[in-house]
């Protein structure tokens, strides 16, 4: 795609957003989306239907399991729900281990750590039922089947149906539950998907109106396969003097332009880069572009004694494409120029932005 076809796809996106609401355009950010909301096909009664990453990234924890017959009981739930009541269902299943010594509190006069033991030394396997796949905490969506599962009273979890107990049985025998009248889901809530990494809330997650800026990019950001892409080019358009618009009164056009502009250099310095052997992508959002260059899965290393290092291929970019070192040994902080397009004083590795499941 040529440097003004681009900055063309841009311009359209920038001047499309003006004629729709904000409401109306984080409405439409449904962010991770099934394909298929119920599934038509008849379940196997002999699937547990696991939990993985790609389920969520947000679910309804229905109930949970412990103890003898926890799987069978969370296989029977599961079954229901999905075949009865074509709801998206999964078990995931954890294991915890009370035998054997724990570390206690304090020392013995001898110096040695004090060792303690569970009052009741087992292994318990407790399952989780939960229903999902929903964007967000507040998904609409999923607030709505939580409702829906509180009240629900599916013959898995009648009295005396199974040999576990559950999440509602223990409440109810601590004493934490006086209503009974409930359903027998009616603690359920919402949780992230367990199984995601932890840092996976953190990275920015790109709405539908960046994702349709970026969507004809050919090289664009949002396709790197690594965690991390190193940022050596950010362009925001400011400096720049749209004299014409200024004398028409049109600021939304002066800033459009400049965003334009900004655009035209981060294609144009992406293709030079990919010229050059460089594995550079480009991303454009509402307000500046950006180049990066590599991907990479780890930002360090575990040396030989134990120790993190920066990641090589992090140090080669930096070195490469950051100021010139016998410059900065001088005190001369001088950016780097390439086919006439300034690269970022400092560059920095930075997080790849997530693209909601199924989206691009």
């Amino acid at each position: 795609m040529s440097v003004r076809a681009s900055s063309l796809r841009i311009l359209v996106v920038l001047l499309t957003v003006s004629l729709v609401s904000f409401s109306a355009d984080a409405k439409a950010q449904t962010g991770w989306l099934p394909t298929a909301w119920f599934s038509q096909e008849s379940v196997d009664p002999k699937a547990m239907f696991p939990l993985a990453e790609s389920d969520g990234p947000w679910l309804v924890l229905a109930t949970t399991f412990r103890g003898e017959g926890a799987r069978d009981d969370a296989r029977r739930l599961v079954q229901e729900l999905r075949g009865s009541h074509k709801l998206k269902a999964y078990t995931h299943e954890k294991s915890f281990d009370f035998t054997g010594n724990q570390r206690g509190l304090g020392l013995n006069p001898d110096g040695s750590p004090k060792k303690m033991r569970f009052a009741k030394s087992e292994q318990v396997v407790e399952v989780a039922v939960l229903v999902g796949d929903f964007a967000s905490f507040d998904d609409p969506r999923g607030q709505k089947m939580l409702a829906k599962i509180k009240n629900l009273q599916p013959e898995a979890l009648a009295d005396g149906s199974g040999k576990s107990q559950s999440f509602s049985d223990f409440r109810r025998m601590m004493g934490l539950d006086k209503n009974a009248v409930k359903g027998p889901m009616h603690l359920a809530f919402v949780i992230p998907n367990p199984l995601l990494p932890e840092d996976f809330f953190t990275r920015q997650q790109v709405d539908k109106f960046v994702l349709d800026m970026n969507s004809d990019v050919t090289n664009s950001l949002l396709d790197c396969p690594g965690r991390y892409s190193v940022r050596v080019a950010t362009f925001t358009g400011a400096g720049t003097f749209d004299q014409k618009a200024i004398e028409d009164g049109g600021k939304d056009v002066e800033f459009q332009g400049r965003l334009v502009e900004a655009a035209e250099k981060a294609h144009r310095l992406t293709e030079t880069l990919r010229r050059s052997g460089w594995q550079a992508w480009e991303f454009h959002d509402r307000e500046s572009s950006m180049v990066c260059v590599g991907s990479i899965d780890q930002l360090a290393l575990q040396q030989a004694d134990g120790k993190l290092a920066t990641h090589p291929e992090i140090i080669r970019i930096v070195k490469e494409l950051g100021p010139d070192p016998a410059k900065l040994a001088m005190g001369q902080i001088m950016p780097r120029s390439i086919d006439g397009v300034l690269l970022d004083v400092q560059p920095k590795p930075i997080d790849v932005p997530r693209v909601p499941t199924g989206q691009r």
